[in-house]
């Protein structure tokens, strides 16, 4: 994969349109899958001109909203509790979003330490571990099954960034099924770590506003040695 184009000035649905414009009708004809992030601009500029294709919203942006609503919830803690509890939860954000199997010894002695010291955090972090079985059902009716069982859990548990964030999933629900389907299991990683190309190479111009550089560089940075 590789980047093929480099144009707009930011998300806007303006900026988007310019891309399908220089696409041209003929292959937007041919698009049978788009890859996004649940920005709505994209979406609505998506269907207008390659309404044929099946939205797909990226799984990895999905989990960072459930990764910022455990932060929440951890933020709030923090702000609850007093003294010596409080010590638990400081400097543990990352402990807590990452992946248990990716933490060294003392990080999971940490996480261990930080819930079995908070009840309520204990809950959101087993939550967030659950909410990822959602995408091994290769049914969606499974997978529906499965988020309604998750949100019903969320009952009494007085964890409101959560339910906000199975209200994010209700609306958006129509571009997170078709993940069920194996043809359709892709993720944006390879965007994620083209953004970080991109950051890198503003770093190197220390500042340097050269757009046309820049559009070179980005089109160019995956393409294979000579």
């Amino acid at each position: 994969m590789r980047p093929i184009w480099f144009g707009g000035k930011d998300r806007s649905e303006a900026s988007m349109d310019q891309f399908f414009a220089w696409l041209g009708p003929k292959k937007c004809r041919r698009i049978q899958l788009a890859v996004m992030d649940m920005w709505k601009p994209f979406r609505n500029s998506t269907k207008r001109h390659a309404p044929q294709a099946k939205i797909l919203f990226d799984k990895f942006h999905i989990m960072r909203h459930l990764g910022d609503a455990l932060d929440t919830v951890r933020k709030r803690e923090y702000a609850r509790v007093s003294g010596k509890d409080r010590r638990f939860i400081k400097g543990q954000k990352y402990t807590l979003l990452s992946h248990r199997e990716n933490l060294t010894l003392d990080g999971r002695r940490a996480l261990k330490q930080l819930l079995a010291a908070n009840k309520r955090l204990n809950t959101a972090y087993v939550l967030k571990e659950a909410f990822g079985q959602r995408w091994d059902y290769r049914r969606e009716g499974w997978a529906r099954r499965f988020f309604e069982n998750w949100r019903a859990s969320l009952k009494w548990q007085r964890l409101k960034p959560y339910e906000e964030f199975a209200e994010l999933i209700e609306r958006h629900w129509d571009g997170i099924a078709p993940y069920c389907r194996p043809e359709n299991k892709v993720s944006l990683g390879f965007v994620e770590g083209l953004n970080n190309k991109i950051r890198v190479i503003q770093r190197r111009a220390y500042g340097l506003r050269d757009e046309e550089y820049l559009r070179l560089k980005v089109l160019t940075c995956m393409l294979p040695r000579i």
